[in-house]
């Protein structure tokens, strides 16, 4: 794989909920060169396992619920760049490591001015601390074989500025990225492409520009105009790409349905969680969620009914249909219940099966399904023992019912999932011994 360059390209910013699988894959499509990922934190991404999706064809980085953390796949693999908040070097350095097999780039977020990033030392907090910024990006260089780069945002004074992107460059990053206000500054404040041209003229990497939109950027014959005031290598755009991905386009824009019908494709083909693509759309509606379609995307609540809005019901069911059939085909023993008899003669059964919230909405949970049924079979109550992993804080529940246990070997985020999990198996059990 060729090292990926940062001169000269169309990038998509890092955006937190915005920048997951179909929304940088519509952009590549769209024109863009280069991707990055929303910002991942560094903790979050260490606890997770690497899992190869035969089903989807993707890889994913898995928590103990089994639910992507971060999920790419083989289209875009030479061009995304994987972010992370990070405030400590060899933290930094292994989730880095996790990943680099299957990005292109790892990139540290300097820039964030938001207090869940900033209070844990992260994001444009880093500014305050240029040895600390030094140590990471010369940790990640020197341990990592993938092109490093990172994101910060202006100073106060021009000279602090010049100064820190010396030191970072110093690093031996591939590029920088500026975003041309300060912390304390929002999208409202005009972006200052003055002082990101004064950071261009001063370095010899490539410098992204970053700010533009709206201000500067409504279409693509606008990137131009931004890159020639900053003097910039490349542009990074976020909020014109969130409301548009078609800003990227060479050619015309593309309608907003048609935008909305060709990342619906994505999010179905790669079983998008069905709340991130609701986020989604909101954004690319915009200024419009009072139509009809913006109201009617609001009350939605799975893929196939925002599928239903934009005329792609059909599409989303046989393509959730198929993903169901392979997911069957596949069976590598996770999907079949295994029987292990204790020694005072109970019966254990084991399934793996996480809970997953989303898929009992409108219907009841299982544990209040498991109550129901063994009220009516003059069970006694279910009985729930919970066991708790450390160092990751997960659970996993076992159910006696009737004399027998039922667990799910799946490990859940919290108790209660754990025990919606193993009343789940139960119930599953149960209904096919019925059968």
């Amino acid at each position: 794989m060729a090292t990926l360059s940062y001169a000269e390209k169309l990038i998509l910013a890092p955006m937190v909920r915005i920048g997951t699988l179909p929304t940088r894959l519509l952009a590549l499509d769209y024109g863009a060169d280069i991707v990055y990922s929303e910002e991942i934190i560094d903790h979050k991404l260490i606890r997770c396992r690497r899992v190869e999706n035969d089903v989807l064809g993707t890889v994913d980085f898995v928590e103990v619920d089994d639910l992507p953390v971060f999920r790419t796949c083989k289209k875009e693999k030479d061009r995304v760049v994987f972010q992370m908040g990070t405030a400590d070097p060899e933290r930094a350095l292994k989730a880095a490591k996790m990943v680099e097999n299957d990005v292109a780039g790892i990139d540290v977020n300097m820039g964030c001015p938001k207090d869940y990033s900033t209070k844990g030392g992260m994001g444009a907090a880093l500014l305050q601390h240029p040895e600390k910024i030094k140590q990471i990006l010369t940790t990640l260089v020197q341990g990592c074989k993938l092109p490093i780069t990172c994101k910060i945002r202006i100073l106060p004074k021009l000279e602090d500025s010049l100064s820190l992107v010396k030191l970072i460059e110093g690093t031996g990053v591939a590029a920088l990225a500026v975003h041309g206000r300060m912390k304390e500054e929002r999208p409202q404040h005009p972006v200052h492409c003055d002082i990101i041209r004064a950071i261009a003229e001063n370095i010899s990497i490539p410098l992204i520009a970053n700010g533009g939109s709206k201000d500067i950027i409504t279409s693509f014959e606008d990137i131009e105009k931004f890159k020639a005031r900053t003097a910039a290598s490349s542009v990074m755009i976020a909020r014109e790409a969130q409301w548009n991905l078609s800003v990227f386009r060479r050619e015309r824009d593309v309608s907003q349905n048609r935008v909305i019908k060709d990342y619906l494709k994505y999010a179905v083909d790669y079983a998008n969680p069905y709340q991130n693509t609701k986020y989604c759309i909101q954004q690319v509606l915009h200024e419009t969620m009072e139509t009809e379609q913006g109201m009617a995307l609001l009350k939605a609540k799975s893929t196939k009914e925002i599928c239903a809005i934009w005329d792609m019901e059909d599409y989303c069911s046989k393509t959730t249909a198929k993903q169901t059939e392979l997911i069957r085909a596949k069976d590598d023993g996770r999907l079949t219940v295994k029987r292990r008899k204790l020694s005072d003669g109970a019966m254990l059964h084991l399934l793996h099966a996480p809970y997953v919230k989303k898929d009992y909405e409108g219907a009841k949970f299982p544990k209040i399904k498991l109550f129901e049924l063994c009220n009516h079979r003059r069970w006694p109550k279910p009985e729930f023992t919970t066991e708790e992993r450390q160092p990751d804080r997960s659970f996993q529940s076992t159910v006696t019912v009737n004399g027998d246990m039922y667990r799910s070997i799946a490990w859940e985020r919290s108790k209660r999932a754990a025990e919606h999990a193993s009343a789940a198996v139960c119930l599953r059990v149960l209904e096919s011994l019925i059968d």
